[in-house]
């Protein structure tokens, strides 16, 4: 069975890059989020095996909502998505309970070796 993802950015282009990486590969991308009140929701609803986070985004940004949703599901595997140079930021997902990180512009196999990797 394919693994279900949420795909949540900010930017409509970036969620159709990460998008197109994962369907190639064979995952299922169940929901997509625009920001982190959206991405909250979109996870109660369809309950996916993964969700690729962009940190940096209106109305709730990525860690906040990296922390709600791990009150949620205290086993949600998160993997943080941001440009160059967030460096702070990065640890700061890391402790909130990212599994992984990676950076923007996506290289596909960096984007599918974290998400295998999380996955097991």
């Amino acid at each position: 069975m394919s693994k279900r993802i949420l795909v949540v950015d900010d930017a409509a282009f970036m969620r159709m890059m990460i998008k197109d990486i994962l369907t190639k590969n064979g995952y299922e991308v169940v929901a997509e989020a625009a920001d982190g009140l959206q991405a909250i929701e979109q996870y109660k609803e369809h309950k996916p095996d993964l969700v690729t986070m962009d940190i940096t985004m209106p109305e709730m940004d990525g860690i906040h909502s990296l922390k709600e949703i791990k009150k949620v599901n205290p086993n949600a595997k998160v993997i943080m998505c941001s440009a160059m140079g967030q460096q702070a930021m990065v640890i700061d997902a890391i402790q909130a309970g990212a599994k992984d990180f990676i950076v923007k512009p996506f290289q596909a196999d960096r984007v599918i070796e974290a998400i295998s990797k999380t996955l097991g």
